[in-house]
Parts: C-alpha cells; structure tokens; sequence
C-alpha cells in the first residue's frame, strides 16, 4: 500500500501528444479521429500564422 504522506502531482495546461487521422479541415476547426472517435479541434488551438492578403 502507498504511503499516505507521498502526493501525486497533477500538472493542468500540460502539452500531450497523440497520432490521429485528419478526416476534415474547415474554416475554424480540424477534424482529427484518433481510435475510434472524431475529435473537432478548433484551429485557434494552434499557432497558424493566416495568409495576409
């Protein structure tokens, strides 16, 4: 049994890393399916520079 007096750390804003199948790219969002779920992920999540005209 684990000591009572040892703290597990959870750490939030913390970067994870998963391998995923882009199914769809729009506007605002990535569409990305990892296992079997399509996850929406909106592209101000990452740092994409926007073409300028």
């Amino acid at each position: 049994m684990a000591n009572p007096s040892e703290s597990q750390k959870i750490s939030v804003n913390s970067t994870i890393s998963l391998k995923g199948i882009v199914k769809a790219i729009f506007n605002d969002t990535i569409h990305v399916q990892i296992g079997g779920k399509i996850i929406p992920i909106s592209t101000s999540d990452f740092m994409i520079e926007k073409p300028t005209k």
